[in-house]
């Protein structure tokens, strides 16, 4: 073991030092939150694909697979199928904004704040709960490699997210997530995948050893394929963490194509995570948890440093997921809730970026970070606590972005009601049905939609002002101002 803890010690290290030289260059706003938005289609797409595919993904993943065969892709699958729609028909758009956050897209289409800092306390709690899943994913990690106290591994590997991305923001994020995605390609398609199938006996032995529901692509269920396209595929094309990246790109074209090759990516991904599932059934029948199979097959079944390169490899798949949320909730914290508590939430014109930006984001990722640690610690349901997050984030805020982007008729009171309306009736559904029914995430966007277009219908169009302006942002043809809405007639 001592090769696989040089493996790991050696990643750590470089983690922290990435994050120091991304210190170095994060001295403006832009570059801090949004890497300069100037990132290359390579680039683009590494970091694209590592901040989707975290620890649920790569750990969870395999689970699905050990439990339901290669229909266990679907989770993850519908994850690649949402940053494809994503990235092929709103990713120009979103880039030309030139914004930081979904809420302050919200002030720009409808005029005005109201509708932006009530949807930015429901992105908070969203992107909150998805550090705090990812970080809890160090316990089963730590304790493969060490034997390690479950708070204690929390802290460790919280920790070590939480200095790279406080020191150079998204710059070493991004870098961090480059390295993680190569890791994860080498590690999890290169090195396990390949030797889960040979030590299962190859594709006919695993066929004869198990239930031929396990090779069918349904078998997990048609309603809970369509229960994760609702949750998984439309939370991609709406969650801060992944417009964040979207900021990113250099060009329309970068994050249209870099997006597409990271969704296409993802399919992969998910394909092989159930196959090594699958094989991990063969190979140990009986195992306690679904989601104890990655940390079996990697233990028992791989040599002396390739263990600890696929270990690495689950490592950087949840620091991505952590880092790229950790700084997500930061912004949305700084720039969305507590700029416009203040009475800040107008930004001067042209570039804002100056070093006291910079402190005040630095500032906000390291108290998010201490709060998705402790969070982490005190939290016993994973899946619970990513439900309600996603329940949330669906229910509430998918009709008013969407609605935003393609009808032009939504008012900033249709998105006021669809936001209260679809939250509150998700809220109330997982109180009766409960937080791991469909029903809650099902009839909550319902109620969400209707209250949208009905309030929109009832209530005067938006400003033709802010519809012009809007209109002048999407075509890129405005120049970049963080969040400086035109106001809309009272």
């Amino acid at each position: 073991m001592a090769i696989d803890y040089a493996v790991i010690v050696v990643y750590l290290a470089g983690m922290l030092a990435m994050g120091w030289w991304g210190m170095r260059r994060a001295r403006s706003k832009s570059e801090f939150l949004v890497a300069g938005r100037r990132l290359g289609p390579a680039m683009y797409s590494g970091t694209m694909a590592a901040i989707v595919l975290g620890g649920a993904s790569t750990i969870g993943g395999v689970g699905l697979g050990y439990q339901y065969g290669l229909s266990g892709a679907w989770m993850v699958f519908t994850i690649g199928l949402g940053l494809l729609a994503l990235s092929v028909f709103f990713s120009a758009r979103i880039a030309r904004l030139k914004v930081y956050t979904v809420s302050e897209m919200l002030d720009l289409r409808y005029g005005g704040g109201r509708a932006g800092i009530i949807s930015g306390v429901v992105m908070w709690a969203y992107t909150l709960m998805l550090a705090v899943t990812s970080t809890i994913a160090y316990a089963t990690i730590f304790d493969v490699l060490f034997d390690m106290n479950r708070a204690v591994a929390i802290v460790l590997g919280g920790s070590i997210v939480v200095a790279y991305s406080t020191l150079g923001g998204m710059w070493s994020i991004t870098l961090t997530d480059m390295v993680q995605f190569v890791v994860k390609t080498i590690g999890v398609l290169l090195l396990l995948l390949p030797i889960a199938v040979v030590k299962a006996g190859g594709f006919s032995e695993m066929k004869a050893q198990l239930p031929t529901e396990y090779f069918d692509p349904l078998g997990i269920g048609g309603e809970t394929i369509f229960t994760y396209v609702l949750i998984y595929t439309f939370g991609m094309l709406i969650g801060q963490d992944i417009w964040q990246r979207v900021f990113t790109a250099r060009s329309d074209s970068t994050a249209k194509w870099g997006g597409t090759v990271a969704g296409t990516y993802c399919l992969a991904y998910a394909l092989a995570g159930a196959v090594i599932g699958t094989a991990a059934k063969v190979l140990y029948p009986k195992l306690g948890s679904p989601d104890d199979a990655f940390a079996t097959i990697v233990k028992d079944e791989l040599p002396v440093g390739v263990r600890g390169l696929v270990l690495a490899a689950a490592l950087a798949a949840v620091m991505s997921t952590s880092s790229g949320a950790l700084i997500a909730c930061a912004t949305v914290a700084n720039n969305d809730i507590w700029s416009r508590l203040r009475g800040l939430g107008k930004a001067p014109a042209g570039n804002a970026d100056d070093h006291d930006e910079v402190k005040g984001n630095r500032l906000f990722i390291l108290i998010m970070g201490l709060a998705v640690i402790c969070t982490a610690i005190a939290i016993d349901n994973v899946v619970e606590a990513l439900t309600v997050a996603y329940n949330l984030l669906v229910g509430g805020l998918l009709v008013p972005i969407l609605g935003g982007l393609v009808w032009k008729r939504g008012t900033v009171y249709g998105a006021l009601a669809s936001v209260v309306v679809g939250g509150l009736a998700v809220v109330v559904l997982m109180a009766t049905y409960g937080i791991l029914a469909n029903e809650p995430v099902y009839y909550g966007l319902l109620a969400s939609l209707a209250a949208y277009v009905a309030v929109s219908l009832a209530t005067p169009a938006t400003d033709a002002a802010v519809l012009t302006a809007w209109r002048e942002r999407l075509a890129g043809r405005s120049p970049e101002r963080a969040s400086e809405p035109v106001a809309a007639p009272q």
